[in-house]
């Protein structure tokens, strides 16, 4: 921020929502703002390109790439535009800026150097899966896409075993059936989930059911866009038992979490001295 935490009067950065599917959920404002801008940064220049011409937008203003590869470099090229009294547009492939997309590195520069930050805001494939999925949408949480490697995707699913929010992920199609499998023993393969595939295009699928069920039906192949949808972990209605516990700490310790920690985390969720819990597991 400028001195004394005051905006200082240099450009505008405006974080702009795309279409996830359909050019005609774009907004009247996405398009002259693509026209008036003075600066257009995009994830897929060919992309903003297409949608440009799809919405009649004729764009004036200079067009740079702004992918993850090259976000970091890029965004003191575009925050010294923003410093010079240019407006930039950062626009992605689909959804929002920032979510799982370029745009939060930029964003944080901004804010620090006192740029005003606005939002054209667009659909999103988040909020759209969690309205269909017929979960409950009231608390949710968005965890994005998880770790590839399947050890550290254990362990993530691991950590949110006991999440009692909706939770939302993306995840690539290739990687949709092994990371259904993971959710499944994570957090049980009766869990209720959603898959929302190509949603608002053609081809838009929702399957729900268990997390065991949605892992076969995955086997098969899936294309496109993939959102997933998890129920959250319902507590029991009894206080888990010491054995319970001991059960807990083991199974997170064969997902890879040192005993020590796995100890201090079952024993802080279960409202117990760790002492009581660390006795239990040694006497096992």
């Amino acid at each position: 921020m400028g001195e004394d935490g005051i905006v200082t009067d240099n450009g505008r950065l405006v974080l702009a929502g795309a279409p996830i599917g359909q050019t005609g959920d774009a907004s009247p404002r996405l398009r002259e703002a693509l026209e008036t801008a003075d600066v257009i940064a995009a994830e897929d220049t060919r992309r903003l390109r297409r949608l440009a011409s799809e919405l009649g937008a004729e764009i004036a203003g200079r067009i740079v790439s702004y992918y993850d590869a090259n976000e970091v470099g890029r965004a003191a090229e575009l925050l010294q535009a923003l410093q010079d009294g240019r407006t930039v547009l950062v626009i992605t492939d689909a959804g929002m800026p920032g979510v799982s997309d370029p745009g939060y590195r930029l964003t944080t520069m901004a804010v620090e150097a006192g740029i005003t930050v606005t939002s054209l805001p667009g659909p999103s494939a988040v909020t759209t899966a969690l309205a269909v999925s017929g979960l409950p949408s009231d608390r949710f949480c968005f965890e994005g896409f998880l770790p590839r490697k399947p050890g550290e995707r254990a362990r993530r699913l691991a950590a949110l075993a006991e999440e009692e929010r909706t939770m939302v992920f993306f995840e690539a199609p290739h990687r949709l059936r092994p990371a259904l499998e993971a959710m499944a023993e994570a957090f049980g393969a009766d869990r209720f989930a959603a898959v929302c595939r190509e949603l608002t295009k053609t081809y838009e699928e929702i399957r729900r059911g268990g997390l065991g069920e949605l892992a076969g039906w995955a086997a098969e192949g899936v294309k496109g866009e993939i959102t997933v949808v998890v129920a959250g972990h319902a507590p029991d209605v009894r206080p888990p038992s010491i054995e319970d516990l001991v059960d807990e700490v083991a199974r997170r310790e064969e997902t890879g979490v040192p005993r020590k920690q796995a100890i201090v985390d079952v024993a802080k969720g279960a409202g117990i001295p760790k002492r009581d819990l660390y006795d239990a597991v040694h006497r096992s």
